[in-house]
């Protein structure tokens, strides 16, 4: 959802409900919508609530598992540079998934970049994860 798009429960239940089956995910960026009774809709739908990093969202953005399943969208690291993710950073994160993997099925992406940071650091997390 856009960042200038404010929560509206009324439009979600009605999208929720008019889901085709599948595993379905909503990334919110308005701060409105990390909420108690939006996160108990998607639940209800088994839809999971994208875990977004990028700098200025962990304000708001809540690591709160709604499905089976959860999707971290991975935008732009905060201590590498120019966006890029630090070993460090990707070692915590690493930490966190095979910690909610006990618990949840997991989606990662990498937003690529013009410089194309997204390809290595996802071949670091997977290192980390044990995953080849």
């Amino acid at each position: 959802m856009p960042a200038n798009f404010h929560r509206d429960d009324e439009r979600l239940a009605f999208a929720l409900d008019h889901l085709p089956p599948g595993r379905h995910t909503f990334e919110f960026r308005h701060p409105s919508w990390f909420a108690r009774d939006v996160y108990e809709l998607l639940r209800w739908h088994n839809v999971a609530l994208t875990i977004a990093d990028r700098p200025g969202l962990e304000k708001f953005q809540s690591y709160e598992m709604t499905a089976d399943f959860t999707y971290v969208r991975f935008h732009y690291g905060h201590r590498g540079r120019r966006g890029n993710y630090s070993k460090s950073e990707l070692g915590q994160w690493a930490a966190r998934l095979s910690q909610w993997a006990s618990d949840v099925d997991i989606y990662a992406y990498f937003n690529n970049d013009w410089e194309e940071f997204a390809p290595g650091n996802a071949r670091t997390l997977g290192r980390l994860l044990g995953l080849r």
